[in-house]
């Protein structure tokens, strides 16, 4: 097994704007050399956290799709993130996970932010997604599913836990921040994995303000990395060897509670 390599995207996002933040992203990227195996964008990374779903939803096929699909083969990388994707009548946060050979994976966020009336807007989730890159497992989420430890659960099966990595995208305002930073770092260590968060910056339309703390996190809750509250492009190497050799001497999974959900 190989170290993954993961780029974290921390940014001001433009307000509804889909051209200006596809252009300004992949500007951003297109000079960033630095090897990486997976490059994660924020939480409705083309549009900032809105609740215009109507206006602003694409079918899964359209422009955001392609761009994405294009940036995964540009970088030969995978490209993870979410916007808002219309199907049939219903609208959904929609993270897609796009590997560099064009073949993609979706998981619709399940927790809807009710405190900004995003269960009036979007249709919730139905069912959790775990990929697999370089031998990896890999469970993403989104933002407001962070609060929620069952649904992050990393459930064994035959001794062997269902991922390896949990990975959240989001627009956490930076009135709640001291919260992100403990629920990341909670995830990891109730998990046994690691756990990387990606926020973004700046301020949006409704004039909230986000301050980054985007970060990493090994299975013991040490901190491997914190973009602090600036803009920042930057790629952490996550250690098999260690994440193995820690669960062998740690094995606390194997008494955890059995249950499961639907």
């Amino acid at each position: 097994m190989q170290d993954l390599n993961v780029t974290l995207v921390q940014t001001p996002l433009f307000w509804e704007d889909k051209t200006a933040n596809l252009a300004m992203l992949e500007e951003k990227l297109f000079n960033y050399e630095a090897p990486t195996d997976l490059i994660v964008l924020p939480e409705m990374f083309n549009t900032a956290f809105s609740m215009q779903a109507e206006k602003l939803a694409e079918p899964i096929n359209l422009h955001t799709f392609k761009w994405m699909r294009q940036l995964a083969a540009q970088k030969q990388a995978v490209v993870t993130g979410s916007y808002i994707v219309k199907e049939k009548a219903k609208f959904f946060n929609r993270l897609i996970w796009m590997q560099p050979d064009g073949k993609y994976y979706t998981y619709d966020k399940r927790h809807l932010f009710r405190m900004m009336d995003e269960h009036y807007h979007f249709d919730m989730g139905q069912s959790a997604l775990v990929v697999e890159l370089k031998g990896w497992k890999i469970k993403p989420l989104v933002c407001y599913d962070l609060r929620f430890p069952v649904w992050s659960r990393n459930a064994a099966s035959n001794n062997e836990l269902s991922y390896d990595l949990l990975l959240y995208v989001a627009n956490w305002p930076a009135a709640r921040v001291n919260a992100w930073d403990a629920l990341l770092k909670a995830r990891a260590i109730e998990n046994l994995s690691y756990s990387v968060g990606v926020n973004r910056v700046g301020s949006d339309g409704n004039d909230v303000v986000f301050n980054g703390h985007s970060g990493a996190y090994n299975f013991k809750g040490e901190m491997l990395y914190n973009a602090g509250e600036v803009e920042a492009i930057h790629t952490i190497s996550l250690s098999w060897d260690a994440l193995k050799s820690g669960r062998e001497k740690f094995p606390a999974h194997l008494d955890a509670d059995d249950f499961t959900i639907s």
